[in-house]
Protein backbone atom coordinates (compact mmCIF):
# COMPACT_ATOMS: atom_id res chain seq x y z
CA UNK A 1 0.00 0.00 0.00
CA UNK A 2 1.41 3.37 -1.02
CA UNK A 3 1.80 6.16 1.55
CA UNK A 4 3.80 9.32 1.15
CA UNK A 5 5.74 11.13 3.86
CA UNK A 6 2.89 13.56 4.52
CA UNK A 7 0.46 10.71 5.16
CA UNK A 8 2.87 8.95 7.51
CA UNK A 9 3.07 12.17 9.53
CA UNK A 10 -0.64 13.01 9.34
CA UNK A 11 -1.72 9.72 10.93
CA UNK A 12 1.21 9.73 13.39
CA UNK A 13 2.87 6.51 12.28
CA UNK A 14 6.13 8.28 12.99
CA UNK A 15 6.63 11.56 14.83
CA UNK A 16 9.54 13.88 15.50
CA UNK A 17 8.77 13.38 19.18
CA UNK A 18 8.78 9.61 19.08
CA UNK A 19 6.61 9.05 22.16
CA UNK A 20 3.65 10.55 20.28
CA UNK A 21 3.85 8.03 17.43
CA UNK A 22 2.11 4.74 16.71
CA UNK A 23 5.58 3.28 16.14
CA UNK A 24 6.43 4.05 19.76
CA UNK A 25 3.11 2.54 20.91
CA UNK A 26 3.93 -0.75 19.18
CA UNK A 27 7.61 -0.87 20.16
CA UNK A 28 8.27 -3.61 22.70
CA UNK A 29 11.69 -4.49 21.32
CA UNK A 30 14.76 -4.61 23.56
CA UNK A 31 17.46 -4.43 20.92
CA UNK A 32 18.40 -1.70 18.46
CA UNK A 33 18.18 -4.15 15.57
CA UNK A 34 14.69 -5.25 16.57
CA UNK A 35 13.58 -1.63 16.80
CA UNK A 36 14.93 -0.85 13.34
CA UNK A 37 13.21 -3.89 11.82
CA UNK A 38 9.96 -2.79 13.45
CA UNK A 39 10.47 0.65 11.92
CA UNK A 40 11.03 -1.02 8.57
CA UNK A 41 7.84 -3.11 8.89
CA UNK A 42 5.88 0.07 9.58
CA UNK A 43 7.55 1.83 6.66
CA UNK A 44 6.52 -0.83 4.13
CA UNK A 45 2.82 -1.75 4.41
CA UNK A 46 1.87 -4.70 2.23
CA UNK A 47 -0.08 -4.49 -1.02
CA UNK A 48 -0.69 -8.23 -1.31
CA UNK A 49 -3.37 -10.04 0.69
CA UNK A 50 -1.26 -13.18 1.02
CA UNK A 51 1.61 -11.30 2.66
CA UNK A 52 -0.85 -9.57 5.00
CA UNK A 53 -2.43 -12.86 6.06
CA UNK A 54 1.03 -14.42 6.37
CA UNK A 55 2.15 -11.67 8.76
CA UNK A 56 -1.09 -12.01 10.74
CA UNK A 57 -0.38 -15.72 11.15
CA UNK A 58 3.18 -15.07 12.29
CA UNK A 59 2.00 -12.58 14.90
CA UNK A 60 -0.65 -15.05 16.10
CA UNK A 61 2.07 -17.68 16.58
CA UNK A 62 4.11 -15.26 18.66
CA UNK A 63 1.05 -14.34 20.75
CA UNK A 64 0.85 -18.00 21.79
CA UNK A 65 4.47 -17.83 23.03
CA UNK A 66 4.82 -14.31 24.41
CA UNK A 67 5.83 -15.53 27.88
CA UNK A 68 8.36 -17.97 26.40
CA UNK A 69 10.46 -15.36 24.61
CA UNK A 70 14.14 -15.75 25.60
CA UNK A 71 15.45 -13.21 28.07
CA UNK A 72 19.09 -14.12 27.46
CA UNK A 73 19.43 -11.82 24.45
CA UNK A 74 19.72 -8.16 25.40
CA UNK A 75 20.82 -5.12 23.47
CA UNK A 76 24.09 -5.32 25.40
CA UNK A 77 24.57 -8.88 24.15
CA UNK A 78 24.20 -7.81 20.51
CA UNK A 79 26.45 -4.77 20.97
CA UNK A 80 29.16 -6.88 22.61
CA UNK A 81 29.11 -9.49 19.85
CA UNK A 82 29.36 -6.81 17.17
CA UNK A 83 32.20 -5.13 19.03
CA UNK A 84 34.11 -8.40 19.43
CA UNK A 85 33.79 -9.32 15.75
CA UNK A 86 35.17 -5.91 14.73
CA UNK A 87 37.79 -5.66 17.48
CA UNK A 88 41.45 -5.56 16.42
CA UNK A 89 42.32 -8.70 18.34
CA UNK A 90 45.73 -10.34 18.39
CA UNK A 91 45.47 -13.71 16.57
CA UNK A 92 44.08 -16.51 18.69
CA UNK A 93 45.82 -19.90 18.38
CA UNK A 94 43.75 -22.29 16.24
CA UNK A 95 44.30 -25.33 18.48
CA UNK A 96 44.99 -23.87 21.88
CA UNK A 97 46.46 -26.26 24.44
CA UNK A 98 47.06 -25.58 28.09
CA UNK A 99 50.43 -23.91 27.47
CA UNK A 100 49.40 -21.71 24.53
CA UNK A 101 46.20 -20.73 26.34
CA UNK A 102 48.13 -19.66 29.43
CA UNK A 103 50.63 -17.79 27.27
CA UNK A 104 47.90 -15.89 25.41
CA UNK A 105 46.25 -14.88 28.66
CA UNK A 106 49.55 -13.55 30.06
CA UNK A 107 51.03 -12.00 26.93
CA UNK A 108 47.78 -10.58 25.51
CA UNK A 109 45.97 -9.69 28.69
CA UNK A 110 43.78 -6.92 27.27
CA UNK A 111 42.73 -9.05 24.31
CA UNK A 112 42.00 -12.02 26.54
CA UNK A 113 39.79 -9.85 28.74
CA UNK A 114 37.78 -9.00 25.60
CA UNK A 115 37.61 -12.70 24.69
CA UNK A 116 36.50 -13.79 28.15
CA UNK A 117 33.75 -11.19 28.35
CA UNK A 118 32.53 -11.78 24.79
CA UNK A 119 32.27 -15.57 24.87
CA UNK A 120 29.64 -15.33 27.61
CA UNK A 121 27.56 -13.11 25.32
CA UNK A 122 27.93 -15.54 22.42
CA UNK A 123 26.67 -18.28 24.72
CA UNK A 124 23.69 -16.19 25.80
CA UNK A 125 22.86 -15.27 22.22
CA UNK A 126 22.91 -18.79 20.85
CA UNK A 127 21.08 -20.24 23.85
CA UNK A 128 18.38 -17.65 23.23
CA UNK A 129 18.19 -18.57 19.54
CA UNK A 130 17.95 -22.23 20.51
CA UNK A 131 14.93 -21.44 22.70
CA UNK A 132 13.24 -19.69 19.79
CA UNK A 133 13.99 -22.65 17.53
CA UNK A 134 12.52 -25.07 20.09
CA UNK A 135 9.32 -23.01 20.37
CA UNK A 136 8.50 -23.46 16.69
CA UNK A 137 10.14 -26.82 15.99
CA UNK A 138 6.92 -28.78 15.39
CA UNK A 139 4.64 -25.92 14.35
CA UNK A 140 3.15 -25.46 10.89
CA UNK A 141 4.73 -22.13 9.98
CA UNK A 142 4.06 -19.57 7.22
CA UNK A 143 6.76 -19.86 4.51
CA UNK A 144 8.51 -16.56 5.30
CA UNK A 145 8.74 -17.57 8.98
CA UNK A 146 9.82 -21.15 8.24
CA UNK A 147 12.75 -19.84 6.22
CA UNK A 148 14.26 -18.11 9.26
CA UNK A 149 13.68 -21.08 11.55
CA UNK A 150 15.45 -23.28 9.00
CA UNK A 151 18.41 -20.91 8.94
CA UNK A 152 18.59 -20.93 12.74
CA UNK A 153 18.51 -24.75 12.69
CA UNK A 154 21.41 -24.93 10.24
CA UNK A 155 23.63 -22.57 12.24
CA UNK A 156 22.78 -24.28 15.53
CA UNK A 157 23.91 -27.59 14.02
CA UNK A 158 27.46 -26.28 13.55
CA UNK A 159 29.76 -28.09 15.98
CA UNK A 160 31.10 -25.19 18.07
CA UNK A 161 27.69 -23.50 18.17
CA UNK A 162 26.03 -26.71 19.30
CA UNK A 163 28.69 -27.16 21.97
CA UNK A 164 28.20 -23.70 23.51
CA UNK A 165 24.41 -24.03 23.45
CA UNK A 166 24.56 -27.26 25.46
CA UNK A 167 26.65 -25.73 28.22
CA UNK A 168 24.81 -24.72 31.37
CA UNK A 169 24.09 -21.01 31.82
CA UNK A 170 26.22 -21.00 34.98
CA UNK A 171 29.12 -22.74 33.26
CA UNK A 172 32.48 -21.22 34.16
CA UNK A 173 34.54 -21.14 30.97
CA UNK A 174 38.17 -22.15 31.26
CA UNK A 175 40.90 -20.15 29.53
CA UNK A 176 41.20 -22.84 26.88
CA UNK A 177 37.42 -22.91 26.30
CA UNK A 178 37.27 -19.13 25.97
CA UNK A 179 39.99 -19.14 23.33
CA UNK A 180 38.49 -22.15 21.54
CA UNK A 181 35.04 -20.57 21.16
CA UNK A 182 36.46 -17.12 20.42
CA UNK A 183 38.57 -18.55 17.60
CA UNK A 184 35.67 -20.35 15.96
CA UNK A 185 33.12 -17.55 16.30
CA UNK A 186 35.60 -15.01 15.00
CA UNK A 187 37.10 -17.03 12.16
CA UNK A 188 34.50 -19.60 11.11
CA UNK A 189 31.08 -18.34 12.22
CA UNK A 190 31.46 -14.60 11.85
CA UNK A 191 29.09 -14.29 8.88
CA UNK A 192 26.68 -16.82 10.36
CA UNK A 193 26.56 -14.88 13.60
CA UNK A 194 25.92 -11.57 11.84
CA UNK A 195 23.15 -13.23 9.84
CA UNK A 196 21.63 -14.66 13.03
CA UNK A 197 21.63 -11.21 14.61
CA UNK A 198 19.61 -9.96 11.62
CA UNK A 199 17.28 -12.94 11.88
CA UNK A 200 16.76 -12.37 15.58
CA UNK A 201 16.11 -8.67 14.99
CA UNK A 202 13.39 -9.46 12.47
CA UNK A 203 11.83 -12.04 14.78
CA UNK A 204 11.94 -9.60 17.69
CA UNK A 205 10.06 -7.02 15.59
CA UNK A 206 7.29 -9.56 14.96
CA UNK A 207 7.34 -10.45 18.64
CA UNK A 208 6.94 -6.76 19.51
CA UNK A 209 3.89 -6.54 17.25
CA UNK A 210 2.42 -9.60 18.99
CA UNK A 211 2.95 -8.05 22.43
CA UNK A 212 1.20 -4.88 21.25
CA UNK A 213 -1.77 -6.85 19.88
CA UNK A 214 -2.19 -8.65 23.19
CA UNK A 215 -1.48 -5.63 25.41
CA UNK A 216 -3.98 -3.34 23.68
CA UNK A 217 -6.54 -6.07 22.88
CA UNK A 218 -6.35 -5.40 19.15
CA UNK A 219 -8.31 -7.57 16.72
CA UNK A 220 -7.18 -8.93 13.39
CA UNK A 221 -9.24 -7.62 10.47
CA UNK A 222 -10.57 -9.84 7.71
CA UNK A 223 -9.88 -9.06 4.09
CA UNK A 224 -12.13 -9.62 1.11
CA UNK A 225 -10.93 -9.88 -2.46
CA UNK A 226 -12.93 -7.79 -4.91
CA UNK A 227 -12.28 -5.11 -7.50
CA UNK A 228 -14.25 -2.39 -5.74
CA UNK A 229 -13.17 -0.87 -2.39
CA UNK A 230 -14.98 -1.81 0.79
CA UNK A 231 -14.58 -0.93 4.47
CA UNK A 232 -16.68 -1.94 7.45
CA UNK A 233 -15.46 -1.08 10.96
CA UNK A 234 -17.33 -1.77 14.20
CA UNK A 235 -16.13 -0.27 17.47
CA UNK A 236 -13.30 1.62 15.77
CA UNK A 237 -11.19 3.93 17.94
CA UNK A 238 -7.85 5.74 17.85
CA UNK A 239 -5.00 3.64 19.23
CA UNK A 240 -3.20 6.65 20.76
CA UNK A 241 -6.14 7.79 22.91
CA UNK A 242 -6.36 6.68 26.54
CA UNK A 243 -10.15 6.87 26.79
CA UNK A 244 -11.44 6.65 23.22
CA UNK A 245 -15.04 6.65 22.02
CA UNK A 246 -15.73 3.98 19.41
CA UNK A 247 -17.35 4.47 16.00
CA UNK A 248 -19.14 2.25 13.51
CA UNK A 249 -18.47 3.05 9.88
CA UNK A 250 -19.32 1.41 6.55
CA UNK A 251 -18.09 2.59 3.14
CA UNK A 252 -18.61 0.92 -0.23
CA UNK A 253 -18.92 1.87 -3.92
CA UNK A 254 -22.60 2.85 -3.61
CA UNK A 255 -21.65 5.33 -0.88
CA UNK A 256 -17.95 5.90 -1.24
CA UNK A 257 -17.83 9.52 -0.04
CA UNK A 258 -18.40 10.55 3.58
CA UNK A 259 -19.20 14.24 4.14
CA UNK A 260 -18.33 14.83 7.81
CA UNK A 261 -19.36 17.91 9.77
CA UNK A 262 -19.27 19.10 13.38
CA UNK A 263 -17.90 21.86 15.54
CA UNK A 264 -14.28 22.31 16.55
CA UNK A 265 -13.20 19.69 19.11
CA UNK A 266 -16.27 17.55 18.32
CA UNK A 267 -14.17 14.66 17.00
CA UNK A 268 -13.87 15.00 13.21
CA UNK A 269 -10.09 14.90 13.01
CA UNK A 270 -9.91 12.05 15.52
CA UNK A 271 -12.26 9.92 13.43
CA UNK A 272 -10.28 10.58 10.27
CA UNK A 273 -6.97 9.73 11.94
CA UNK A 274 -8.45 6.70 13.69
CA UNK A 275 -9.62 5.26 10.40
CA UNK A 276 -6.40 6.07 8.58
CA UNK A 277 -4.19 4.50 11.25
CA UNK A 278 -6.41 1.40 11.55
CA UNK A 279 -6.37 0.78 7.80
CA UNK A 280 -2.61 1.27 7.85
CA UNK A 281 -2.17 -1.23 10.70
CA UNK A 282 -4.34 -3.72 8.84
CA UNK A 283 -2.00 -3.50 5.85
CA UNK A 284 1.12 -4.34 7.87
CA UNK A 285 -0.59 -7.45 9.20
CA UNK A 286 -1.31 -6.02 12.66
CA UNK A 287 -4.41 -6.23 14.76
CA UNK A 288 -6.47 -3.05 14.66
CA UNK A 289 -8.19 -0.91 17.33
CA UNK A 290 -11.71 -2.08 16.52
CA UNK A 291 -14.06 -4.83 17.60
CA UNK A 292 -14.38 -5.95 13.99
CA UNK A 293 -13.04 -4.76 10.68
CA UNK A 294 -13.57 -6.08 7.17
CA UNK A 295 -11.94 -4.42 4.19
CA UNK A 296 -10.38 -4.80 0.79
CA UNK A 297 -6.67 -4.34 0.25
CA UNK A 298 -6.08 -0.72 -0.71
CA UNK A 299 -3.41 0.27 -3.19
CA UNK A 300 -2.78 3.53 -1.39
CA UNK A 301 -3.68 5.83 1.50
CA UNK A 302 -3.50 9.61 1.14
CA UNK A 303 -4.26 12.31 3.69
CA UNK A 304 -4.72 16.04 3.63
CA UNK A 305 -4.71 16.96 7.33
CA UNK A 306 -1.73 18.98 8.53
CA UNK A 307 -0.99 21.29 5.61
CA UNK A 308 1.38 24.18 6.37
CA UNK A 309 2.77 27.22 4.62
CA UNK A 310 6.39 27.56 3.54
CA UNK A 311 7.78 31.03 4.19
CA UNK A 312 11.20 30.27 2.77
CA UNK A 313 9.64 29.33 -0.57
CA UNK A 314 7.07 32.10 -0.44
CA UNK A 315 4.24 29.55 -0.48
CA UNK A 316 1.01 30.40 1.32
CA UNK A 317 -1.10 27.97 3.29
CA UNK A 318 -3.79 28.03 0.60
CA UNK A 319 -1.24 27.44 -2.16
CA UNK A 320 0.02 24.32 -0.41
CA UNK A 321 -3.56 23.12 0.12
CA UNK A 322 -4.10 23.42 -3.62
CA UNK A 323 -0.84 21.61 -4.36
CA UNK A 324 -1.79 18.77 -2.02
CA UNK A 325 -5.18 18.36 -3.69
CA UNK A 326 -3.52 18.51 -7.10
CA UNK A 327 -1.06 15.79 -6.08
CA UNK A 328 -3.90 13.68 -4.65
CA UNK A 329 -5.98 13.88 -7.85
CA UNK A 330 -2.95 12.96 -9.94
CA UNK A 331 -2.20 9.88 -7.84
CA UNK A 332 -5.70 8.46 -7.42
CA UNK A 333 -6.68 8.84 -11.08
CA UNK A 334 -5.11 5.47 -11.89
CA UNK A 335 -8.05 3.09 -11.48
CA UNK A 336 -6.63 1.61 -8.28
CA UNK A 337 -8.21 1.45 -4.83
CA UNK A 338 -7.32 4.45 -2.65
CA UNK A 339 -8.48 5.65 0.74
CA UNK A 340 -8.39 9.47 0.77
CA UNK A 341 -8.80 11.41 4.03
CA UNK A 342 -9.25 15.18 3.91
CA UNK A 343 -9.64 17.26 7.08
CA UNK A 344 -10.99 20.82 6.79
CA UNK A 345 -10.35 21.53 3.14
CA UNK A 346 -9.31 25.05 2.11
CA UNK A 347 -8.87 26.65 5.51
CA UNK A 348 -6.43 29.11 3.95
CA UNK A 349 -8.92 31.32 2.12
CA UNK A 350 -12.14 33.24 2.81
CA UNK A 351 -15.42 31.40 3.37
CA UNK A 352 -17.04 32.15 -0.01
CA UNK A 353 -13.90 31.19 -1.89
CA UNK A 354 -13.48 28.06 0.22
CA UNK A 355 -17.07 26.99 -0.47
CA UNK A 356 -16.66 27.37 -4.22
CA UNK A 357 -13.30 25.54 -4.21
CA UNK A 358 -14.59 22.77 -1.96
CA UNK A 359 -17.67 22.14 -4.09
CA UNK A 360 -15.51 21.99 -7.20
CA UNK A 361 -13.15 19.45 -5.61
CA UNK A 362 -15.97 17.29 -4.19
CA UNK A 363 -17.88 17.20 -7.47
CA UNK A 364 -14.68 16.09 -9.15
CA UNK A 365 -13.72 13.45 -6.60
CA UNK A 366 -17.12 11.74 -6.66
CA UNK A 367 -16.44 10.82 -10.29
CA UNK A 368 -13.74 8.45 -9.05
CA UNK A 369 -15.66 5.29 -8.19
CA UNK A 370 -12.78 3.03 -7.24
CA UNK A 371 -11.70 4.92 -4.11
CA UNK A 372 -13.18 5.83 -0.74
CA UNK A 373 -13.20 9.41 0.54
CA UNK A 374 -13.80 11.09 3.89
CA UNK A 375 -13.91 14.87 3.91
CA UNK A 376 -14.55 16.94 7.02
CA UNK A 377 -15.55 20.59 6.83
CA UNK A 378 -16.94 23.57 8.70
CA UNK A 379 -18.66 24.67 5.51
CA UNK A 380 -21.98 23.06 6.34
CA UNK A 381 -23.81 25.07 3.69
CA UNK A 382 -22.27 23.17 0.79
CA UNK A 383 -23.88 20.01 2.12
CA UNK A 384 -27.24 21.31 0.93
CA UNK A 385 -25.93 21.39 -2.63
CA UNK A 386 -24.71 17.81 -2.39
CA UNK A 387 -27.73 16.14 -0.81
CA UNK A 388 -28.94 14.75 -4.10
CA UNK A 389 -25.69 12.90 -4.78
CA UNK A 390 -26.47 9.29 -3.92
CA UNK A 391 -22.86 8.23 -3.40
CA UNK A 392 -22.32 10.77 -0.59
CA UNK A 393 -23.29 9.89 2.98
CA UNK A 394 -23.65 12.67 5.54
CA UNK A 395 -22.58 12.25 9.16
CA UNK A 396 -21.81 14.66 11.96
CA UNK A 397 -20.66 15.02 15.54
CA UNK A 398 -23.10 16.81 17.81
CA UNK A 399 -22.23 19.52 20.33
CA UNK A 400 -24.51 20.60 23.18
CA UNK A 401 -24.13 24.08 24.74
CA UNK A 402 -25.56 24.74 28.20
CA UNK A 403 -24.70 28.00 29.96
CA UNK A 404 -21.62 28.39 27.78
CA UNK A 405 -20.48 24.89 28.73
CA UNK A 406 -19.74 22.57 25.82
CA UNK A 407 -20.59 18.89 25.84
CA UNK A 408 -19.30 16.56 23.15
CA UNK A 409 -20.87 13.13 22.77
CA UNK A 410 -18.31 12.05 20.16
CA UNK A 411 -21.07 9.89 18.69
CA UNK A 412 -21.32 9.73 14.92
CA UNK A 413 -24.82 10.69 13.76
CA UNK A 414 -26.63 10.83 10.44
CA UNK A 415 -27.02 14.23 8.82
CA UNK A 416 -25.26 17.59 8.67
CA UNK A 417 -24.28 19.65 11.70
CA UNK A 418 -25.08 23.34 11.95
CA UNK A 419 -23.31 23.88 15.27
CA UNK A 420 -21.41 27.15 15.56
CA UNK A 421 -19.55 27.41 18.83
CA UNK A 422 -16.67 29.76 18.02
CA UNK A 423 -18.23 32.76 19.72
CA UNK A 424 -19.34 30.60 22.65
CA UNK A 425 -15.72 29.56 23.25
CA UNK A 426 -14.55 33.15 22.87
CA UNK A 427 -17.06 34.23 25.51
CA UNK A 428 -16.45 31.25 27.80
CA UNK A 429 -12.72 31.92 27.85
CA UNK A 430 -13.41 35.55 28.92
CA UNK A 431 -11.93 36.97 25.73
CA UNK A 432 -15.10 38.94 24.98
CA UNK A 433 -15.09 40.34 28.53
CA UNK A 434 -11.43 41.31 28.24
CA UNK A 435 -12.04 43.10 24.96
CA UNK A 436 -15.03 44.98 26.35
CA UNK A 437 -12.84 46.33 29.16
CA UNK A 438 -10.21 47.73 26.84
Amino acid sequence: MQLDKITFNDISIFHLEEEFSIFHKLNYTKTYGGKEWLRRFLSEPHHDIHRIIGTQNIIKLFIDHIDDWPTEISNGTIIMIDKFLDYNLDPIPANANSLSSFSYKILHGQDYAMVKYSVKHFADFYRGLNKIYALFLEVDLPPQFQFYINRIEKVLSEHAVNQIVLLDKEHNFSVRENLYFAFYFRNHYRNDTLEMIEVFSRLEAWYSMAVAVKTYDLHFPSFIEQEQPYLNAEGLYHILLHQPVAYDLVMHPDQNFLFLTGANMAGKSTLIKALGSAVFLAHIGMGVPADKMKLTVFDGLLTNINVSDNISKGESYFFNEVQRIKSTIYKINDGKKWLVLIDELFKGTNVQDAMKCSLTVIRGLIKIKNSLFILSTHLYEIGEELKDVSTISFKFFETTVTDDQLEFSYQLKEGISNDRIGYVILRREKVVEMLEKL
